[in-house]
């Protein structure tokens, strides 16, 4: 039976416990551990750097309506016919 002394009060969060155990680790598998990351996520970092400007746009559009008006201005200025804004979804 569990009485109050013998229960962990403490929540168990798995980012403490890792923090926790990479607090543990010597320097030299830390560099080591760090290096063999920054391998694996090269690619991502990548992908990230190259979507940045695009992910920016999207967050300024979905939270700014002055950029979604910027968008409906060029759409306008530009004077494409009706079938081309249906695929844009600008059609009617």
């Amino acid at each position: 039976m569990n009485t109050p002394d013998s229960l962990n009060t403490e929540p168990k969060n798995l980012l403490k416990l890792i923090l926790k155990n990479w607090e543990e680790l010597d320097d030299s598998l830390k560099t080591r551990l760090i290096k063999i990351w920054n391998v694996l996520t090269y690619k991502w970092q990548l992908q990230i750097l190259f979507n940045l400007p695009f992910l920016l746009w999207w967050a300024l559009d979905k939270y700014s309506a002055k950029v979604h008006e910027f968008d409906v201005k060029i759409f306008n200025y530009l004077n494409l016919p009706d079938w081309a804004l249906s695929f844009i979804g600008f059609g009617q």
